[in-house]
């Protein structure tokens, strides 16, 4: 828009860009239109200038029958093919009309029915007495085709058409339009005069072609304006006196242009048009525009030959892109088989993807792909980094309900994408699962793009008086354009392609999910038998272990004074033994206890659960002297019991692995995260290796002897379990010599609440 930012108008800028064309009551004034009510044909409308074509005011045709304007002999010639619901079999009739003496007119009558159920009759002024015959269609087709088996060039193909239509209807200049994905529009072939100027290879914005207009091309195929300057001539009377509407002239080979498109004509200095209809699918694929400088008035025959010329030559042209596309199709097809297979023979579907050839960079044509499953990426070629991927899968789930979603202008949607254009300003991504997608990335492409004239000043706001309107723009010099942050568009075969490739990840995944689903059975039949072992080792096995112990100290007793100290230190050994032993069983037993269906959820006081655990550890508090200080606790959704042990064992461990010249300071906090409470236990210890921060988690794994430190090395595992039952995760953050802090999450439940306030707790050498 020139000179004006239009979004500050209260103007309806739809409205003016969209105009009901099709309800436009005025024709061209070449021809006259009538409007029949069948089956009497009764005249109910009329264009203003019968007078003029047919020697009669348009007021006085009006209600009379079709046989008394005509006479009755020529209307009798057509009426038994206006019975027939394919006008197209009578159309053109010739009809000759008599306006004063010998004087005659003769007209190519042409007849359409209207969306609203009337009859429509146009005449037109014949240039020749004769109809075209047969033979002239097909020596045209005929010619046309034998040029077209002579090259396989989709850019030759396109210059026969227009060749031949300018050679068959004269007009300066033709050329072969074709509609973009985005709407705006191409020519691709053009013929001319040497002197006009050249618009091949430019574009030309969406709006000079507007949805209304594109809708009338798709139900009218052929359109002319004989004289781009002549007044239009109105319908007398305006409205139907049936309907009491405007007459829907969608069909209407008479209709006159939009004012808007009249004055587009004027600017690029056109005084006669001729447009045919390009159709591929039941769309508009593009057009056949033929230009003038003067008027020009091509008869209805000729304009049906190159209708015909254009849907021979185009229906060639769709079979030679399908070709291609089918030949693209079926390399994807090949690709997506391959594919599939290397899935189902790897035990992790994302290898087949990955890990082969072909891979999942193959199937769409991409520089990169990544999948995330269940927050875990894998990745081929270039993609953004994981924490950019992250933040567009969080977008896409939030953006995105489709199967599918492709762009090849990602920055422009999604502004974060800018950061990464050079790797991704093109995307498609298919959802596996609602955290789970397969995605695919095209890198920039900067291009230049030559415009017949600025796209951003189209139109030009003219407000006159209370009815503002838009004019078209008069400049169609070259325009450039540099267009950036696009990348290669992706093409409907690679679409599908992905699509069905979704198909088969979805149908892996269920068919994994029922594998897991049959393997948890197991392992839950195996967990309780393990179980039914743990119970038995702790009741059983304890037996035999104290009938040892007292044998051995019964011997000791007894044969006291006949044992040397080598046999004293023996037994002493055989006793240790056993009570070690007895003590690894009951921390087998309690392991094996913590499980995920032994939880009782309900709203636990952390405060509560962690005075139980002092408590249980007071006496060593009181023995080492401990300082142990904690925040204020919240309740959560947990198992108090345990929570207890969890703390007991931290706290504990704590004490346990003291700095022998140093006082223990423990210290439990605790702080809110967005959706779980992170809780510490922070020590002034002896400290831990990072090298060894996730060993020490695992079952009977130690980092000193037990002549050093006492126990089975049981208490960590334990406490990861009880963490991991309750979907949180455990670590520990340590140096030598420098502490210890414990982390660990839990989730923060549905009904959980914050504690009331409380100041700090202090329990310093055993008092609380």
């Amino acid at each position: 828009m020139v000179g004006m930012n239009l979004e500050t108008q209260e103007i309806n800028l739809t409205r003016l860009k969209q105009p009901s064309i099709h309800t436009l009551t005025q024709i061209q004034p070449h021809g006259v239109l009538l409007v029949l009510q069948e089956p009497d044909l009764k005249i109910l409308q009329a264009s203003k200038n019968t007078s003029t074509a047919l020697g009669i005011k348009a007021e006085d045709v009006l209600g009379r029958t079709l046989d008394e304007v005509l006479d009755s002999f020529q209307v009798d010639r057509f009426r038994t093919g206006l019975a027939q619901e394919n006008l197209d079999l009578i159309n053109p009739t010739k009809v000759w009309v008599r306006r004063k003496g010998d004087d005659y007119l003769v007209f190519d009558a042409v007849f359409h029915r209207s969306a609203d159920g009337f009859l429509i009759l146009e005449l037109e002024p014949a240039l020749s007495h004769e109809n075209i015959p047969f033979l002239s269609f097909y020596h045209l087709a005929k010619a046309s085709i034998n040029q077209l088996e002579a090259t396989s060039s989709l850019q030759d193909f396109c210059q026969i058409i227009v060749r031949e239509v300018r050679n068959v209807t004269g007009f300066d200049r033709v050329m072969l339009y074709k509609f973009d994905d985005d709407g705006h529009g191409e020519v691709v072939a053009e013929e001319k005069l040497d002197e006009m100027e050249p618009y091949l290879g430019l574009h030309f914005p969406e709006s000079d072609i507007p949805q209304p207009a594109r809708k009338m091309f798709v139900s009218n195929w052929i359109r002319v304006i004989p004289d781009a300057h002549a007044e239009p001539v109105a319908l007398y009377p305006a409205a139907n006196p049936v309907t009491n509407q405007p007459l829907d002239l969608t069909l209407s080979i008479l209709r006159s242009p939009y004012s808007c498109h009249m004055e587009y004509l004027h600017n690029m200095k056109v005084g006669a048009s001729l447009t045919i209809s390009l159709m591929k699918d039941q769309k508009l694929w593009g057009l056949i525009a033929c230009h003038h400088q003067t008027p020009k008035l091509v008869n209805y025959e000729l304009r049906k030959a190159c209708e015909f010329l254009g849907r021979v030559i185009f229906a060639e042209i769709s079979t030679r892109e399908e070709a291609a596309d089918h030949s693209y199709k079926m390399k994807l097809a090949g690709v997506q088989s391959a594919l599939i297979e290397s899935m189902s023979q790897e035990d992790n579907f994302i290898d087949g993807l990955m890990q082969h050839e072909p891979n999942l960079l193959d199937l769409a044509d991409a520089t990169g792909a990544a999948i995330c499953l269940s927050g875990q990426w894998t990745t081929i070629g270039r993609t953004p980094g994981e924490e950019e991927l992250n933040y567009l899968v969080h977008w896409l789930g939030k953006t995105v309900d489709e199967e599918i979603f492709y762009t090849d202008s990602l920055p422009l949607i999604y502004s974060d994408a800018e950061r990464f254009k050079d790797v991704a300003s093109g995307l498609l991504a298919i959802p596996i699962s609602k955290r789970s997608y397969v995605l695919w990335f095209r890198p920039e492409v900067i291009q230049t793009v030559n415009w017949g004239g600025d796209p951003n000043k189209a139109y030009e706001l003219i407000e006159s008086g209370s009815h503002p309107r838009l004019c078209p723009r008069k400049s169609f010099e070259l325009w450039k354009e540099t267009v950036r942050l696009k990348s290669l568009p992706w093409k409907q075969v690679e679409v599908k392609a992905t699509l069905e490739l979704r198909k088969a990840i979805v149908n892996i995944v269920l068919r994994q999910a029922e594998e897991l689903a049959l393997l948890a059975q197991d392992l839950e039949r195996s967990n309780a038998e393990l179980k039914k072992f743990a119970y038995v080792a702790s009741h059983d096995l304890q037996e035999p272990l104290n009938q040892v112990a007292n044998y051995v100290q019964l011997l000791e007793m007894r044969y006291h004074d006949n044992l040397d100290q080598d046999a004293t230190d023996f037994i002493d050994f055989a006793v240790e033994g056993v009570s070690l032993m007895q003590t690894l069983i009951d921390d087998v037993l309690a392991y094996s206890k913590v499980d995920l269906k032994g939880i009782e959820w309900e709203l636990t006081e952390v405060e509560t659960a962690l005075n139980q655990a002092l408590g249980n550890v007071r006496g060593r508090t009181t023995e080492t002297g401990a300082v142990i200080t904690s925040e204020p606790m919240p309740t959560i959704v947990a198992d108090g019991t345990q929570l207890m042990q969890l703390f007991q064992n931290l706290i504990g461990n704590a004490i346990k692995f003291r700095q022998k010249d140093e006082l223990p300071k423990i210290h439990i906090g605790v702080q809110r995260q967005e959706d779980a409470w992170l809780f510490s236990v922070k020590d002034n210890g002896i400290g831990i290796d990072p090298q060894f921060a996730d060993r020490i988690f695992v079952i009977f794994q130690r980092l000193h002897t037990r002549d050093e430190y006492a126990g089975s090395g049981m208490g960590l595992a334990i406490c990861k379990k009880i963490v991991e039952c309750h979907r949180g995760r455990i670590w520990v953050e340590s140096e030598l010599g420098k502490g210890a802090t414990f982390y660990f999450t839990i989730p923060v439940g549905r009904r959980d609440r914050h504690a009331s306030g409380r100041k700090n707790q202090n329990y310093p050498s055993g008092r609380r």
